[in-house]
């Protein structure tokens, strides 16, 4: 048996409704399910609701704010256009909506830039980070994420480490002033092989040599599942340093219950610390259609401490 499918039977079988051989006709929908505020604060993405809300983006943030999500996110934030922008930010204070990441920067997937200390790329490195500052105050976010790129594999492992502590000590520069932060966020090895932040360890002794309000870890659920597991004692061994997490279960980086992953457990422990910021949504829907979206937001109905 499917472990959501298990969850779902435990949760139901209190009462004298739950008959096994019928258990798909108690299944939620989008127009009756319940529609309360989630305790934590998940935030999805666009496209994720898309079967059900359409294309325009602007029905897909009323679809998320309809079923009780207070926050979104969108890695692709920067290369929207400045009307776009500014349209999504205005529903979103209207709908007393969150914003989550955005990407601040280039990536260099199969190259080394900031690990390499190569001036140049510094010098792009921070001119995307002084671009993303002006993106951040037009869609009131918070957060960015930052990618340190590759490694330099013809350099010692403590010099590519000094190189990157430069350029985001130099980034941090930029956003203290505005109260922004860039969350550092390690990578699964299996699908981005060959980068140069990869473990929770790694990020929290960079953050502490940058050591600036501005510098701090996006905790990503699925790549540190694949990397390291351990999930709850590295999240407290990390916690001042974490600012921002990312959702996504492992195998196949789809909703939770859809893996090995107790997200049950793993939420009430970071509601338990306190944390009240967001939770990024960054996964695909296990089922397609308005069916597999629906099963995304009972997902999180289940997992919800």
């Amino acid at each position: 048996m499917k472990r959501r499918s298990f969850i779902k039977l435990g949760s139901l079988a209190g009462g004298s409704l739950l008959v096994a051989s019928k258990f798909k006709s108690f299944a939620f929908t989008a127009n009756d399910q319940d529609k309360s505020i989630f305790r934590l604060n998940y935030a999805p993405h666009f496209g994720m609701f898309q079967s059900s809300a359409g294309n325009d983006l602007i029905d897909q943030l009323n679809f998320m704010a309809d079923q009780g999500f207070r926050s979104m996110e969108d890695n692709g934030m920067k290369d929207r256009t400045v009307a776009d922008q500014e349209k999504i930010a205005i529903k979103m204070s209207g709908r007393e909506m969150k914003m989550g990441v955005f990407v601040a920067h280039k990536i260099y997937w199969k190259e080394p830039n900031l690990a390499g200390g190569n001036k140049d790329l510094r010098k792009e490195f921070l001119s995307q980070i002084r671009e993303s500052v002006e993106v951040a105050k037009r869609v009131n976010a918070k957060w960015m994420t930052v990618v340190p790129g590759h490694l330099d594999l013809h350099l010692e492992m403590g010099y590519q480490t000094a190189n990157v502590v430069e350029s985001l000590k130099q980034a941090c520069a930029i956003l203290e002033p505005h109260g922004l932060i860039m969350v550092l966020e390690p990578l699964n090895f299996r699908d981005h092989p060959g980068l140069f932040l990869k473990k929770t360890a790694q990020a929290y002794s960079i953050c502490k040599a940058v050591n600036s309000p501005s510098c701090k870890i996006l905790f990503d659920i699925y790549h540190q599942q694949i990397t390291e597991g351990n999930l709850i004692p590295n999240i407290n061994m990390a916690w001042d340093e974490i600012a921002y997490f990312q959702i996504g279960d492992n195998p196949g980086r789809k909703e939770p219950t859809t893996g090995e992953i107790n997200f049950k457990q793993v939420f009430g422990y970071i509601k338990s610390k306190g944390y009240a910021d967001i939770l990024g949504m960054e996964h695909g829907n296990s089922q397609p259609g308005k069916e597999g979206e629906n099963e995304v937001i009972n997902a999180y109905r289940v997992v919800d401490p």
